[in-house]
């Protein structure tokens, strides 16, 4: 549905524009500076569930570029109002800019924090066996993406809870908590 039915339908049901509704509430929107610079670097994943919004998969092979890595650095080391850099995008891991922007955003700016979305099961994937010491080494934290179990395993696949079981301990000497 594109935006002028949308708007026509909503209209229709009588609700107003997002502006005339602040108007209505006497409402005025106030930029504040960004504290956050969410960075989605790929939709390559070793994984492909179902509760994925974007459809990440081992199929999707869209990753970021240098240039468009570097230009988020020079953002970011310009912007002293960005206290998070949020790493995301399928397994952040796996996308080849994944070291270069953490190693880059860790020197240009130490004050930064800088949160890796990860699956963990990209721990078991070859050549990341180093994973934990690189994200200890530049500080990064690790948010777990959202674990849908179920019983069967139905979204992330069997073996997935091994794989969280059998990475977890070796996690610990890392954790920054």
């Amino acid at each position: 549905m594109n935006r002028q039915n949308r708007r026509r339908a909503l209209t229709e049901l009588g609700v107003p524009q997002f502006r005339e509704f602040l108007a209505e509430q006497n409402l005025t929107p106030k930029r504040k500076p960004a504290e956050v610079f969410q960075l989605n670097i790929g939709l390559y994943c070793n994984q492909a569930c179902n509760h994925c919004h974007v459809e990440s998969s081992p199929k999707r092979k869209e990753m970021m570029d240098e240039a468009t890595a570097m230009r988020c650095i020079e953002i970011i080391k310009n912007s002293p109002s960005v206290k998070t850099l949020d790493i995301t995008g399928g397994a952040p891991e796996m996308n080849d800019q994944f070291r270069p922007i953490v190693e880059a955003a860790s020197a240009a700016r130490p004050d930064i924090e800088i949160i890796d979305r990860c699956n963990l099961t990209v721990l078991a994937e070859p050549g990341h066996e180093d994973l934990p010491e690189f994200l200890a080494k530049h500080k990064v934290g690790s948010l777990l993406a959202t674990v849908h179990c179920s019983p069967r395993m139905r979204t992330r696949g069997g073996g997935s809870v091994c794989v969280f079981a059998e990475w977890c301990p070796p996690l610990a000497p890392h954790s920054l908590a």
